[in-house]
């Protein structure tokens, strides 16, 4: 066990690496010059003297790769620079909206969850009768349903006609509830259909007619026997959209004005905060990595069959 997972961080290395080259160069080669817009976040009208003056300070005059590799050794350390525009730390920056799309990320996988499962299960085990026709009609109008669309549907709905939730912030806890629901509409109806294969695709198995034949009652197959193994898959997928959720969330966060790191990036964008844009990527890409890795994990301890293939 302790082999895999060093096996999967040694992996990561060559990724990361990868992603920082990207970033920087794609920054890099962005129009503007960093120098002139770190004196107009600041206020102070920029004299070419002044400007050549910061770009020597910040090292812009320097080569391409001498760049790329001062700044990764300062992210190494722990240093991604100081936001153009809050003339702050970004690593603070991006710590503090952490939390926020924490939050809501996981409170969108719970709801996922509660809703896809059981609906799933039904789903399967009323195969092509009028429930799950009725479940699967609504899961497939649910996936063709862009986020964006269903946020303002719902803002429309609860917010400005009931009145009953807020429009956008993070006042209360229920500022959460429109956000994550934007969002759980479109994973619930995507992984209701998922369950729905799986646990199709264990039912028909042979040890599930097997136990059938013996006489054990279908109530203990499905909760001993069939959830278990349909259940890894799914938790893969859950995983994955939980790494996804962290850096997809920008639009969501950006409707309801939640102070997550999606709403920092698109600020950072329309102002052209590079600083803030390369920390971003490259703390989302960390944070995926790590997800993804946890869940091969969780695949590896949950599946016997891959501890045995791995063993052989």
């Amino acid at each position: 066990m302790v082999k895999y997972i060093i096996k999967r961080l040694i992996y990561l290395i060559p990724v990361l690496l990868g992603i920082t080259f990207l970033t920087f160069a794609l920054t890099y080669l962005s129009p503007g010059d960093p120098a002139e817009l770190m004196l107009s976040a600041t206020g102070v009208t920029p004299s070419p003297e002044l400007i050549q003056q910061v770009r020597e300070g910040l090292g812009l005059n320097k080569p391409f790769l001498t760049q790329y590799l001062h700044w990764l050794t300062d992210v190494f350390k722990g240093d991604f620079g100081t936001s153009y525009k809050y003339n702050k730390p970004v690593l603070d920056l991006i710590l503090r909206a952490l939390p926020a799309t924490f939050k809501l990320a996981g409170m969108t996988i719970l709801m996922t969850t509660i809703i896809a499962l059981p609906l799933g299960i039904i789903s399967a085990l009323h195969r092509n009768k009028a429930l799950d026709n009725i479940i699967r009609a609504v899961s497939f109008l649910g996936i063709s349903l862009p986020a964006p669309w269903i946020a303002l549907i719902l803002m429309y709905i609860f917010a400005l006609k009931l009145k009953v939730l807020p429009v956008m912030g993070s006042s209360n806890w229920t500022s959460i509830i429109l956000p994550s629901a934007s969002m759980t509409i479109l994973l619930a109806s995507r992984y209701t259909r998922q369950v729905r294969v799986s646990i199709l695709e264990e039912i028909s198995q042979e040890y599930v007619i097997g136990a059938k034949a013996r006489g054990i009652k279908g109530r203990v197959i499905l909760l001993r026997h069939v959830l278990r193994s349909s259940v890894v898959p799914i938790i893969t997928l859950l995983g994955l959209s939980f790494g996804v959720l962290l850096g997809g969330a920008v639009i969501i966060e950006t409707i309801f004005s939640w102070p997550g790191v999606g709403k920092l990036a698109i600020e950072a964008i329309f102002t052209r905060d590079y600083p803030l844009i390369q920390g971003y990527v490259v703390w989302m890409t960390v944070i995926y990595m790590l997800i993804n890795m946890l869940v091969d994990i969780s695949y590896y301890i949950l599946d016997p069959r891959i501890r045995l293939e791995k063993r052989a």
